[in-house]
């Protein structure tokens, strides 16, 4: 689009080192220039849609300039973040490694070396003789690359190859490559501009892998790759044409099976090919029906379908792999009303389920002769408790993961037999760190019509309930995400200062089941907001915090949460951290061509339908900026991001620049390096909380 070329930058003199000063500097104002959206007869005007192009050097100039800005304004906290910086590293042992992950003959594992900033992934066989053997490290990679997202992907049936996917901008554009692990050489076959999903087939030479369309990063398509032939004459297997739907390609547990899937909000649909036969043709499992939500794997010759046909909170079927038709299927785990099915891991002689009841993470052992189960117990108001990566099914001990808000994440080894455990890893926290001097609490807010919001809730022992205390409140509720209270060692240099941190578990979630993301999506949508509030006005009421000392937190989708409680309730926080937001919902839902947009209709709505434009309009947190007092804010984004483009934080900036009325701080940092997931390797995303903090901790010392 033809763009005018002026944008007005105004700065008054150098960055003041007095933290008490207002104003060091004054804000970037961006140029406005009407442009008019029309929808079912309604126009609205939107003086920033040209910070879209991406490319545009005043674009990118702009983004530099709020950058400078946000440098300016908090020049005085430079030593603060360099304290915070040390603390965050200083607890974090940076020599360490994983728990070793038996795999066939090898165990797998990765570490991390001091002063270095990506993992290592390596492997060692079987034998108390054994030696390492280094199958990648990343940082090798990175060198040269201001970003690097690279991981191990798959280790072929053979255990002679290694398939890794790296990218380069944050964009999600992979390469995917392979690597002899006997010779140690690379192969010269590269899949370039690829999801980074891939599957083996038994040949241990054949490899299946899907692409996205270019445009909108919808993942459509799966190839067919044999090694050492030209990827471009490699064979198109599925195309999903279904804007809606996004495809991505797997094995099940017994790796007899390869799996192609069809997903969106509503249905899924499976495709099956035997491992062994990679030349051969695939099958549909059930076809796409109504708002069928499946799930498939394979064990021991059956089929098992994770379920919520007549099943809201999702059951268990399975059938013979030569019976698949829906009036074969027999029930293994029943559906409850109360009871949210999450998954099941398959052994030779247990099934592991996984699910939430009262809002916390259950695993249920039962023996597959049917002989009586029982439950892992943990002991804690609130915590995360998961299978982990269990590779191996011929086995009586299943490996989970343990953490809680005041126990570092742990391993688990738990023998279902003899039902005993063993402790295999605490994550070790540095710098004196004792878990008695924290406690951690779960609170019930009433929500303003009847249901009972959980909130997860940390802090120092001996804190006063008095008001006066600074306190984050961090929140999600989209997409079903439920946010489970766990550990992070960073977090300690906010509770030693005297903040106490919460969780708000608010509908969108599924932390009661289905029912609690039903009611907060699509029209019922604005539930999340007022959870949020409700949760935050009843932290206040129990003298844990008062609006003065309360702060929010969210990203992402929890941006959209932050947007949109900051309009309709700036007076209860004193500060606000936004992450790369989604703000600009009806915009975006209205653009087809932007990645997330098509296949997220049933989360948000289609606002080509009036009903969905209008409700998705009346909390579109840059179409409610209104000309009133804000918090201070701190908004988030990468130039690369592509599931929140840059844009969407960028224009509400500027608009709530234009509009508010205080004087407080409007801060916009932007990552020129990276995606949505910040910045990579370990020392920046520290430096990145540094700054987060220290915008947070600068606050609380007093600034109004």
């Amino acid at each position: 689009m033809n763009v005018p070329s002026l944008i007005l930058f105004v700065f008054a003199g150098s960055p003041s080192l007095n933290p008490t000063e207002t104003e060091v500097q004054k804000p970037p104002i961006a140029k406005k220039v009407a442009h008019e959206l029309n929808t079912h007869g309604h126009v609205r005007v939107d003086e920033y849609f040209w910070l879209n192009q991406r490319e545009d050097p005043e674009v990118i100039s702009y983004l530099e300039a709020e950058n400078a800005f946000t440098e300016g304004a908090m020049a005085h906290t430079t030593d603060l973040q360099k304290q915070l910086f040390e603390e965050i590293k200083g607890r974090i042992k940076q020599t360490d490694e994983s728990v070793p992950t038996p795999l066939w003959d090898y165990s797998y594992y990765s570490r991390m070396e001091d002063g270095r900033s990506y993992p290592i992934y390596c492997r060692k066989a079987e034998g108390a003789d054994a030696t390492e053997e280094v199958l990648l490290d990343v940082n090798q990679i990175a060198e040269g690359h201001e970003f690097c997202s690279a991981y191990t992907h798959e280790i072929s049936p053979s255990q002679n190859l290694l398939a890794y996917a790296a990218d380069f901008q944050g964009r999600r554009f992979y390469n995917l490559y392979f690597r002899d692990l006997t010779s140690g050489e690379m192969l010269d076959d590269v899949l370039e501009n690829v999801t980074g999903n891939m599957a083996w087939a038994s040949d241990s030479k054949t490899v299946f892998y899907s692409r996205q369309d270019p445009k909108t990063l919808r993942s459509y398509q799966i190839f067919r790759h044999e090694l050492g032939s030209d990827p471009a004459n490699d064979e198109l297997i599925y195309q999903e044409d279904d804007e809606e739907f996004r495809v991505f390609v797997t094995s099940t547990t017994s790796r007899e099976y390869l799996l192609i899937g069809s997903s969106q909000t509503l249905q899924n649909e499976y495709h099956y090919l035997r491992a062994d036969d990679p030349q051969g043709e695939w099958k549909v499992f059930l076809p796409r029906e109504g708002s069928h939500e499946y799930d498939l794997d394979h064990f021991h010759g059956r089929f098992f379908i994770r379920s919520n046909e007549n099943a809201q909170n999702f059951k268990l079927m399975a059938t013979a792999e030569d019976q698949i038709g829906k009036e074969h299927w027999e029930e293994v785990v029943p559906h409850r009303k109360d009871v949210y099915f999450m998954g099941a891991s398959m052994f030779r002689d247990f099934l592991v389920v996984s699910e939430r009841e009262a809002g916390l993470v259950h695993l249920q052992i039962k023996p597959w002769d049917g002989s009586p189960g029982h439950e892992l117990e943990f002991g804690e108001p609130a915590y995360r408790a998961s299978v982990a990566a269990n590779p191996m099914w011929d086995t009586d001990v299943v490996r989970y993961s343990y953490t809680s808000m005041t126990t570092p994440a742990s391993v688990f080894d738990y023998d279902m037999k003899e039902r005993s455990q063993t402790l295999l890893k605490e994550q070790e926290v540095l710098g004196g760190f004792d878990k008695n001097d924290y406690v951690t609490e779960r609170l019930f807010a009433p929500a303003r019509d009847g249901e009972k919001i959980p909130v997860s809730l940390v802090y120092r022992k001996g804190m006063e309930r008095n008001g006066s205390n600074p306190l984050l409140l961090y929140g999600y509720g989209s997409y079903g995400a439920t946010i489970d209270a766990s550990f992070r060692s960073d977090r300690l240099s906010l509770l030693d200062r005297g903040f106490a941190f919460a969780i708000a578990h608010i509908r969108g979630s599924q932390i009661y089941g289905r029912r609690w993301y039903e009611d907060g999506k699509l029209l019922k949508k604005r539930n999340t907001f007022t959870d949020f509030i409700d949760a935050a006005e009843h932290l206040v009421d129990q003298k844990f915090t008062s609006p003065e000392h309360l702060y929010a937190m969210g990203g992402s989708a929890g941006g959209l949460l932050m947007g949109a409680v900051l309009n309709m309730r700036p007076d209860l926080f004193h500060g606000a951290i936004a992450a790369v937001p989604f703000v600009d919902v009806v915009t975006t839902m209205l653009d087809d061509s932007i990645p997330l947009t098509t296949f997220e209709y049933d989360e948000w709505g289609n606002p080509n339908n009036k009903e969905y434009y209008e409700y998705m309009l009346s909390y579109s947190p840059y179409d409610n900026v209104e000309a009133k007092d804000y918090p201070h804010l701190l908004v988030t984004t990468g130039l690369h991001d592509s599931q929140v483009q840059y844009w969407e934080p960028a224009k509400w900036v500027a608009k709530l620049r234009d509009m508010k009325t205080d004087q407080r701080r409007l801060l916009l940092k932007t990552n020129m390096d990276a995606g949505h997931g910040g910045a990579s390797g370990r020392y920046k995303a520290y430096e990145e909380r540094a700054f987060d903090y220290a915008f947070l901790l600068d606050l609380a010392a007093g600034t109004p």
